[in-house]
């Protein structure tokens, strides 16, 4: 089944600004979406439109088969949570457990159900035993993981990162892909995940180019990264180890094109035995 599916759709933020005409994606149930695209690309707009933080100007979008309108907003947003880059501007209280249990007070839940939610969302997460912890005391990481706790405990069936890990160091960025890694393949969350980092799109099963509001370029991350010269055109870079590879390439070994660290070493290996 679709989890989203945008047709035709524009927007824009009025006379002059930024624009976005007859786009179309679909993000089926399931699936984890890398969106890729330089600042001003139209990453964050997407964002804001497939939950209805923003409402288009033209065309439809629709969260399994309900099209979105100003009638159905609160019902949309329960399906399709957004993470934002800065997790203390998402932060509505002191204490870890009362900011995660915000979302699902907001909608009128028992007191039991609460509980039992908040407790799923702190374990999905890996934060159950910092339940009574001050957020102020937290890592970036730890911070940003609450701020995912929050939204799954509204048990979405669309996770949408926008840039979640733009503000965190390398260490924060692997915990936070690891949680969105075992969201997606243990509880089934349908992830899409708008990042300029490129090591992050390696994880998805698809990834989508956007630049100045449109779609251009799709595919698997691998087919995405081999087209690296046509990246180089929209702002973006490879990950590091296809910078590697191209490195190697200058150097005088023959290596592959790999997004793969085991293929990669498989070849440096074999080229230094011919080599030596």
């Amino acid at each position: 089944m679709t989890a989203i599916s945008m047709k035709d759709v524009a927007f824009s933020y009025g006379e002059g600004g930024f624009r976005m005409k007859n786009f179309n994606l679909d993000v089926e149930e399931g699936e984890f979406l890398a969106v890729l695209g330089h600042n001003g690309s139209g990453k964050s707009t997407l964002a804001r439109l497939m939950n209805g933080l923003l409402l288009p100007d033209k065309g439809t979008v629709e969260v399994f088969g309900t099209a979105l309108t100003e009638k159905n907003l609160y019902d949309i947003r329960r399906q399709v949570g957004v993470v934002f880059q800065n997790p203390d501007n998402q932060t509505v209280s002191s204490i870890v457990e009362d900011d995660v249990a915000f979302g699902a007070e907001n909608i009128g839940l028992a007191r039991e159900e609460i509980g039992e939610r908040i407790s799923f969302a702190l374990s999905a997460v890996g934060m159950e035993g910092s339940r009574g912890a001050t957020i102020s005391r937290l890592s970036g990481g730890q911070k940003q993981r609450v701020a995912i706790a929050g939204v799954l405990a509204l048990k979405p069936n669309v996770l949408v990162l926008d840039e979640s890990t733009a503000m965190l160091d390398p260490r924060g960025r692997r915990e936070i892909m690891d949680v969105v890694l075992k969201l997606n393949r243990e509880e089934h969350i349908t992830v899409v995940l708008i990042t300029h980092f490129m090591e992050e799109a390696l994880l998805a099963g698809r990834a989508v180019v956007m630049n100045r509001g449109e779609i251009v370029m799709e595919g698997t991350p691998q087919d995405i990264f081999e087209r690296h010269e046509e990246l180089l055109t929209y702002n973006l870079t490879l990950p590091r180890i296809g910078e590697i590879c191209k490195k190697l390439q200058a150097g005088g070994l023959h290596v592959p094109d790999t997004l793969d660290v085991e293929t990669l070493a498989e070849a440096i290996e074999r080229e230094l035995k011919i080599k030596n």
